[in-house]
């Protein structure tokens, strides 16, 4: 029997990488398809900083966004940085839910 998942793209800064970790294993367990992001560049990537790197991850980003239900936005003390509220808005413009962790 296959089972209609609910898809859900993690956003957020990459510094907070355990929390993309606790949030995923949490949704899954939930019963959910969860997408999250490719690499950590604010925790040790370095890749992520090389020539078109992070124009690329962030394009692709938004086809996560178009893959999903939904976007959960891992939202530590609150912060929310600048590519993130560009996610956040995308997001709203396709009519997508927004769900935050705080």
């Amino acid at each position: 029997m296959i089972k209609n998942y609910k898809i859900i793209t993690l956003c957020g800064s990459t510094r907070f990488k355990e929390q993309f970790f606790e949030v995923q294993k949490r949704l899954t367990l939930e019963g959910n398809i969860v997408i999250s992001v490719g690499m950590f560049g604010h925790s040790g990537d370095e890749e992520v900083w090389k020539e078109g790197v992070k124009e690329m991850l962030d394009d692709m980003h938004l086809r996560k966004i178009d893959l999903a239900d939904e976007i959960f936005v891992i939202n530590v003390g609150g912060y929310i940085g600048e590519s993130t509220k560009r996610e956040i808005a995308y997001a709203e413009k396709i009519n997508k839910i927004v769900r935050y962790l705080e």
